[in-house]
C-alpha cells in the first residue's frame, strides 16, 4: 500500500498511521525545533522567549506516525503493551481506520453500516478498533503525567519527556481548571530546563500593568494581607510607647504594606510616634515600576501627612544583597523594627555561595539590636531539595494557590490569567528551570527559618493575638477553605489541607 499520512485533528490525543510496516514518532507542539539537547535527540520549544502558554496550546497535536528505515517490524514505547498478537488482524483494523479517515463517509441506517469510496466499513468493527485504542492509550490524569514528564527530565530520559512533552500539550490550559492552568507553567517550566533556558525566558509587562496585576493580586488573595497585618500587627505592639520609630523594610514593593500600620499610629492615644522608613528593593522590580523607591517614598509621604504623622523616607542605594549597617542609617533614639517579607527566601545560602547573604543578613540585624524584626515567607520546601522532589513540591503548593484563586475571579477571567501569568508563572519557571545562583526562589519551611534565626542569636517574640482575630474575619471574607493556624510561635494561613504562608517575629 502507498505510504499516506492520516490526520484527524477532532480527536484528543490521536494516532495517525502512515505504514504498517515503518515506525516512528512525530511530535509537532507549536514549539521550534532545539538542537540536540542530548544524545542526538531533538526538542521541540515554544518560539518565543518565555511568554506563559496561552488557551492555543491546549489544541496542539502530537502526531504519531509509523515507520521504519530498515523495513522491519518495530516497537515504540507505548505500543509495548502488545494489542494483539496477530499483527495480521491489527493491520486490517488499521486499513478500516484508513477507510474511515480517508473516505467521504454516510451512514446506510438500514444495514447498520458505514458506507465509503473504498468500500463498506461494519460498525462493529469500528467500536472494536476504538477499544483497541482505548487499551494503547488510556486517559490519564493531567498530575501523573506532569509528574511523569518530571521524572524522566530528572533521568535524562529525553525521548520519553519529549513523548510527555507533547501529550501535556494537549491537556493543559491558562483558562482551564486550576491544574490545567498550573500545568501550562510548569510544562513552561519543564521545556526551559530541557533547553537550558530558564535564567532568561521569563518577560515581565510593562511597568504599569505589573503594578496593576499586582494589586489585582493583593486584593483577590489574602496572602499579602495575612502577611503584612500579621507583621503590623508585631511591630504595632512593640513600638506601644515608642515616639521615634525606624522601620527598615527590605522588600517594601509598593509600600502597601505600611498604609495601614500609619493609620494605627496615627490613631494612638497620645498622638502619633515619628515614623522613618528605609526601603530596600531590588534593582528588577524597582526598573519595573518606572520610578523605583522615590515613588513609593512620595507616596508615603503623602498619606502620613494626610493623616497627621511625622514621617520620613529613605531609599536604599544598594541591593538587599550588598547591604551594610551605614546603609540602615541609624539614629539614636530610635526604636528599630526589621522586615522581611517574602525577601529571605530569595537571598542566596550555603548551598549556593560561599558568602550567604541569607545568614550574613541575619547577623547583620542581630548587630543593631532591634526591638522587633518580623519575618513572613512562603511555607513550601524548595530551597536545598533536587530537582524531582523539589518539582513535586511546587506542584502541591500552587496547585493549592491556584485553586484559590478560583474562589474570587472566574477560570476564563482574563485579570486572573494575567495575574498568574505575570505574578506566579514566573516563580514556577524558576523553581523547575534553574539551578544554582539562577535560582532564586528558594523557599525553606518554617522550622528552617527558626533554626536560622536561632543561629543567628535572636530569640521569639509572640505575635498579637488581637491582629489574629482580624486575620480570621478577614479570611472568611475570602472563603471558608481558609483556615489560619497558630503553632509553635508561628502563624500559618492555609487553603484547605495546604499551609501556603507562615509569619513570626523575633527579637
Amino acid at each position: 500500500m502507498q505510504a499516506s499520512r492520516i490526520e484527524k485533528p477532532t480527536m484528543s490525543n490521536a494516532w495517525y498511521f502512515q505504514s504498517t510496516q515503518e515506525l516512528e514518532v512525530l511530535c509537532k507542539p507549536q514549539f521550534q525545533t532545539l538542537d540536540s539537547i542530548s544524545h542526538g535527540s531533538n526538542l521541540y520549544i515554544k518560539s518565543e522567549p518565555y511568554f506563559p502558554l496561552d488557551s492555543s496550546s491546549a489544541s496542539g497535536s502530537c502526531t504519531t506516525v509509523f515507520n521504519s528505515p530498515n523495513g522491519h517490524e518495530s516497537r515504540s514505547p507505548v505500543t509495548e503493551s502488545c494489542v494483539t498478537d496477530d499483527l495480521n488482524e491489527f493491520r486490517h483494523k488499521l486499513r478500516q481506520l484508513e477507510t474511515v479517515m480517508l473516505s467521504d463517509l454516510y451512514e446506510d441506517a438500514e444495514n447498520g453500516k458505514l458506507l465509503g469510496g473504498n468500500g463498506i466499513v461494519e460498525l462493529p468493527d469500528i467500536e472494536i478498533w476504538k477499544e483497541m485504542v482505548d487499551g494503547v492509550v488510556p486517559k490519564r490524569d493531567l498530575k501523573e503525567v506532569l509528574i511523569a514528564c518530571a521524572n524522566a527530565v530528572s533521568n535524562n530520559d529525553i525521548s520519553t519527556a519529549r513523548f510527555m512533552i507533547s501529550e501535556l500539550q494537549q491537556m493543559v490550559s491558562v483558562a482551564g481548571e486550576p491544574i490545567q492552568r498550573l500545568g501550562a507553567y510548569m510544562l513552561e517550566g519543564l521545556v526551559a530546563r530541557l533547553s537550558c533556558s530558564g535564567s532568561s525566558i521569563c518577560k515581565e509587562p510593562a511597568s504599569d500593568d505589573l503594578l496593576s496585576y499586582t494589586n489585582i493580586l493583593y486584593e483577590i488573595c489574602p496572602y499579602f494581607k495575612f502577611g503584612y497585618m500579621s507583621a503590623n500587627g508585631a511591630i504595632a505592639e512593640a513600638m506601644k510607647d515608642q515616639n521615634r520609630v525606624h522601620i527598615i523594610d527590605f522588600q517594601i514593593g509598593q509600600g502597601s504594606q505600611w498604609i495601614p500600620l500609619i493609620q494605627a499610629f496615627a490613631a494612638r492615644r497620645g498622638g502619633p510616634p515619628h515614623i522613618r522608613i528605609t526601603g530596600f528593593d531590588d534593582s528588577t522590580s524597582a526598573h519595573a515600576r518606572g520610578g523605583g523607591l522615590h515613588i513609593v517614598g512620595k507616596r508615603l509621604v503623602r498619606l502620613a501627612r494626610s493623616f497627621k504623622v511625622p514621617f520620613e523616607f529613605h531609599a536604599a542605594s544598594v541591593s538587599v544583597s550588598e547591604a551594610r549597617v551605614e546603609h540602615f542609617r541609624l539614629r539614636p533614639g530610635e526604636a528599630l523594627a526589621v522586615n522581611f517579607a517574602f525577601v529571605l527566601h530569595r537571598m542566596a545560602d550555603e548551598s549556593v555561595s560561599t558568602q550567604n547573604h541569607r545568614d550574613r543578613i541575619l547577623r547583620l540585624v542581630k548587630s543593631v539590636k532591634p526591638k522587633v524584626v518580623t519575618l513572613v515567607e512562603q511555607e513550601s520546601n524548595t530551597n536545598t531539595a533536587a530537582f524531582y522532589p523539589r518539582f513535586l513540591e511546587a506542584l502541591d503548593y500552587y496547585n493549592a494557590m491556584f485553586e484559590s484563586m478560583d474562589v474570587s475571579l472566574p477560570r476564563e477571567h482574563k485579570k486572573r490569567i494575567n495575574v498568574e501569568q505575570f505574578c506566579l508563572a514566573k516563580d514556577v519557571v524558576n523553581i523547575i528551570a534553574c539551578e544554582g545562583d539562577e535560582r532564586v526562589e528558594r523557599h525553606e519551611l518554617l522550622g528552617k527559618w527558626k533554626l536560622r534565626f536561632a543561629m543567628a542569636g535572636f530569640r521569639p517574640y509572640p505575635l498579637s493575638s488581637v491582629v489574629n482575630g482580624t486575620i480570621k474575619r478577614l479570611l472568611k471574607k475570602y472563603s471558608e477553605r481558609y483556615r489560619l493556624e497558630e503553632r509553635d510561635g508561628g502563624l500559618y494561613l492555609g487553603w484547605m489541607n495546604r499551609d501556603l504562608v507562615a509569619s513570626c517575629a523575633w527579637k
